[in-house]
């Protein structure tokens, strides 16, 4: 049964084309005949295990759990696609930095901090692409919106929580960066707020 189990769990993970959580693949048996949790997670881990030396890994994001191509090789699987992946701005990418450091943020706090306007199509490209969300409101005149990131942020990233963003300290200097960086469009239509220690 343990291995019969590890299979449907893989099988389960390749067709969803999304992280899966333990509860969801709890989920994929009668209620009867359900696996406790640390069994599920006994079995991701074998799992895990088998794809140790291989291109592909179990990873644990946010949302759960999936199968996806090891990082250093995805040069090589790119190459199966003629689109390019989405450019996104420097711009973009450190408006996106700031809300996951400093979120729930206000557009205003951002601009302060950029020292510049914030243009509205970022704050629409990021919230098309389901990597930021309106949080709440701050209680001040005219009650403008906090922005947070979202667990879809998170999954794109390949992060399980906020706690795994590298330190500020570790980051490059902006100016050495590239002005403009690649990245591949994500697809989720996940709208959970993630939140940052203070």
């Amino acid at each position: 049964m343990e291995s019969e189990l590890k299979y449907i769990i893989e099988a389960a993970l390749l067709a969803a084309g999304e992280p899966l959580s333990v509860e969801r693949l709890q989920r994929l048996f009668p209620q009867d005949r359900q696996p406790g949790t640390a069994v599920v997670r006994g079995a991701l881990v074998a799992l895990a295990e088998d794809y140790q030396h291989r291109g592909i890994e179990l990873k644990e994001v946010a949302s759960g759990y999936r199968i996806q191509v090891r990082a250093e090789l995805a040069p090589w699987v790119a190459q199966l696609w003629a689109a390019r992946p989405g450019r996104y701005s420097r711009a973009l990418l450190e408006t996106l930095a700031i809300i996951a450091y400093r979120q729930p943020i206000t557009r205003g706090e951002i601009e302060e901090i950029r020292g510049v306007a914030l243009s509205t199509s970022i704050m629409r490209t990021l919230q098309e692409r389901g990597w930021i969300h309106v949080a709440g409101h701050r209680p001040l005149p005219g009650r403008p919106a906090l922005f947070g990131t979202t667990r879809a942020f998170l999954d794109y990233f390949n992060l399980k929580s906020l706690e795994e963003l590298p330190a500020l300290s570790e980051l490059k200097d902006w100016s050495e960066a590239q002005p403009e960086l690649e990245l591949c469009l994500a697809q989720s239509d996940g709208d959970d707020t993630v939140w940052v220690a203070g």
